[in-house]
């Protein structure tokens, strides 16, 4: 079953997944959801980023705002999947133990994080 985002910590990221049909679809969900919470929208990368398996944009937001936003972006996502993220200090944990979605999981490339796997 996949797990579903929970407020358990300060701040996250959202990483809305888009490809070239529904790129326009994710700018207006980013852009509403920085307009009606007040979280920080990244850029609308149409390329592969870090350990994304698809063209995504990152909206960064903390505890206070999570509660609103989550559902309201489970609400108007229309098919897009939301990888939801805690920021704990640790890039690996926070893409897998610290993981939830809002649609369907991606696979992500955790190879970005070899450098931070062979330091523990």
């Amino acid at each position: 079953m996949t797990q579903r985002p929970q407020n358990r910590h300060s701040r996250y990221h959202a990483h809305v997944y888009f490809d070239e049909s529904s790129v326009d679809q994710a700018r207006e969900l980013c852009q509403g959801a920085a307009a009606q919470f007040g979280v920080v929208m990244g850029r609308v990368h149409q390329k592969l980023v870090g350990p994304h398996p698809h063209w995504s944009c990152q909206l960064a937001f903390d505890s206070t705002q999570f509660d609103g936003l989550i559902p309201w972006l489970d609400a108007r996502r229309n098919g897009l999947t939301v990888l939801v993220h805690a920021l704990t200090g640790s890039q690996l944990e926070d893409h897998t133990v610290h993981a939830s979605w809002l649609g369907e999981p991606a696979r992500l490339d955790l190879s970005h994080f070899e450098a931070e796997r062979h330091a523990e």
